[in-house]
């Protein structure tokens, strides 16, 4: 099976994901965006906006029937591909809950005659009776909100009209092709343009669009990036490609929920602040992460043998993490100086007016919030990465209540 678009990883996290590649991999898509802002285009890097959107839609023509169908992501799941070509087949789907139900089943109504002939990934932004009318900072908005993010729109702009007038609202992403389900190609972007035009779907790609002209880095900016991106490749130097192999051989023998990324996600949860982040201390602390979670493995068992053998397991691994520490050093401060390269390209990303205005709800009203992200997309190799504040983002993500049915 084809492996699914559904789940793009951090730029900073890709030296764990891929070892040295995915190390060499961010320094360039770093360098290549510090360039595209610089002097406004760039022939090897695209950026495309990540709508927070959900669920995650897949529709188009199936190549095996030739009719037109709707999916989620179980299409692409290890026993066969699950997808829907009629109305009858989504009511009695015993996958999709009544909610998911109904959203599918506006996908299918709407987007069936529309005239697809690739297959495309989208995010689903509202149905028809999801979009509310609100008063955010004194001004009347049309809203949505999918997942985290409350889009706003002005209420008396043609945009709001356009969507008020809608069934449902997706935008897409993501293109596939190949002559069955079972082999379909992903490659990155989603060209509408020969989509017929229908009043009621609004519909949008992801392409981002600095249509203001304030997404643009300064001398001072580039400068500043240059002397990053030098700091970054001098520790990159450093890191040996045998201990960095020998730290991930040991990530994937660990148990679930022992990984670094695991840990690394839990202090995101707990808002640490990553750009003041002391390297030593955040490598030492995953060592305590790691024996913490065998202790609570072993606390469960009940024979006295049970618990010996997971203990002699405990102190292989611990033994192991211990001696790669100092590498794990390099690692997070590596991490680290990606993360911040981001953190500065994304202030300028942001500056570019968005479709919409956007919003996190909190128990005393609404925040403004930046999109929830960007996708830079390797022209040359296809490859993909996602970019996120995940001091925003991603905290928002994992602690604003949902309303969503998933």
């Amino acid at each position: 099976m084809p492996s699914p678009n559904v789940h793009l990883e951090h730029i900073e996290d890709e030296i764990f994901n891929n070892g040295i590649d995915g190390a060499r991999a961010s320094i360039n898509f770093i360098r290549s965006l510090r360039d595209m802002l610089s002097s406004g285009s760039s022939k090897s890097t695209n950026i495309t906006v990540k709508w927070d959107g959900a669920p995650a839609i897949w529709c188009g023509t199936n190549p095996e029937s030739g009719n037109f169908f709707v999916a989620k992501k179980s299409l692409f799941r290890k026993t066969g591909p699950l997808f829907y070509e009629s109305i009858k087949e989504i009511e009695d789907s015993e996958d999709l809950s009544a909610t998911l139900k109904d959203k599918f089943k506006a996908c299918y109504t709407n987007l069936k005659d529309l005239g697809f002939t690739d297959i495309l990934q989208g995010d689903l932004m509202f149905i028809k009776g999801d979009l509310e009318k609100k008063k955010i900072n004194k001004e009347d908005y049309e809203t949505f909100t999918p997942n985290t993010i409350t889009y706003a729109v002005p209420s008396t702009s043609k945009l709001a009209s356009s969507m008020r007038k809608a069934n449902l609202g997706i935008v897409f992403h993501t293109t596939y092709t190949g002559d069955s389900l079972s082999n379909l190609k992903a490659s990155f972007g989603a060209d509408i343009s020969g989509l017929k035009s229908s009043s009621k779907v609004w519909m949008d790609n992801a392409e981002y669009n600095d249509v203001s002209g304030t997404a643009t880095l300064t001398k001072k900016d580039t400068a500043e990036l240059t002397r990053l991106m030098s700091r970054t490749g001098k520790l990159f130097a450093k890191i040996k490609k045998p201990a960095l192999d020998a730290f991930l051989k040991t990530q994937n023998e660990m148990d679930a929920g022992m990984s670094y990324k695991t840990y690394h996600n839990s202090k995101v949860r707990a808002g640490e602040n990553f750009l003041r982040l002391n390297y030593k201390k955040h490598a030492d602390g995953y060592f305590k992460f790691v024996e913490e979670k065998w202790d609570a493995k072993i606390d469960k068992l009940k024979s006295d043998s049970a618990k010996q053998t997971k203990t002699k397991n405990k102190n292989i691994y611990l033994t192991k993490v211990r001696k790669q520490i100092s590498t794990l050093k390099l690692l997070v401060e590596f991490q680290a100086l990606i993360n911040y390269s981001k953190i500065k390209l994304l202030s300028k990303i942001n500056k570019a007016k968005q479709l919409t205005d956007m919003f996190v709800k909190k128990d005393n009203g609404f925040d403004v919030v930046a999109p929830e992200g960007f996708v830079a997309i390797d022209n040359n190799l296809g490859g993909a990465v996602k970019l996120v504040d995940r001091m925003e983002f991603s905290l928002n993500n994992f602690t604003v209540q949902k309303d969503w049915d998933k």
